[in-house]
């Protein structure tokens, strides 16, 4: 089921979430639904708190940055089997270069600005059949864990971005929170009436 994404300014997207066990009501639907939200939006990855939720769960498939020219066989390859639930993670390591990338976000259409993040990661998390599992991500795929590993700490992209940067995009934030942004995929936005 589709549900619509939480945009800048709603408070649960600067929660940090909270812990879930294996009993977490209807978990199974819950991550089956941020599967189709995210697809429906065209989306690599989505974190609870973009759908209501403050918990420490968050999603990602890679498939579609896959089809970059630029990129070898080898990353094409890596990025289109990359699928993966992420359920009470934990970034254990981030190290290396830092190397700029330009981000987006559901929660924050049509703004996308340049982003410094660490080349590698590791990170320790359960799947969604809550096995624990320690593993180390480098390049694109390194890059939208952090992204949605951010979500979950109460971090939006938005506020890895130089003071002037943030003061030129004040408008469209503003404009996302009053309900007058308009993506194709449905959005709650945090001022506007009758939502």
């Amino acid at each position: 089921m589709i549900t619509p994404i939480y945009g800048y300014g709603e408070p649960v997207l600067r929660k940090v979430g909270e812990e879930i066990t294996p009993d977490y009501p209807n978990l199974k639907e819950v991550i089956a639904n941020m599967y189709d939200t995210m697809y429906n939006a065209y989306g690599v990855g989505l974190a609870a708190p973009q759908v209501g939720l403050a918990i420490r769960l968050f999603i990602v498939d890679t498939e579609p940055f896959s089809d970059n020219d630029e990129l070898s066989k080898e990353e094409q390859l890596q990025l289109k089997g990359f699928k993966k639930t992420f359920i009470n993670a934990k970034m254990l390591k981030e190290e290396g270069e830092e190397w700029s990338f330009n981000e987006g976000c559901l929660s924050i259409p049509d703004v996308r600005e340049d982003v410094f993040r660490k080349e590698k990661i590791t990170i320790e998390y359960f799947d969604e059949d809550f096995n624990k599992k320690t593993e180390v991500y480098d390049g694109l795929i390194a890059r939208v864990i952090q992204h949605e590993y951010d979500h979950i700490e109460g971090v939006l992209f938005t506020d890895r971005i130089s003071t002037l940067k943030k003061t030129l995009i004040k408008k469209k934030l503003q404009n996302i929170m009053d309900g007058k942004a308009f993506p194709d995929y449905r959005m709650k936005f945090a001022n506007k009436k009758g939502r």
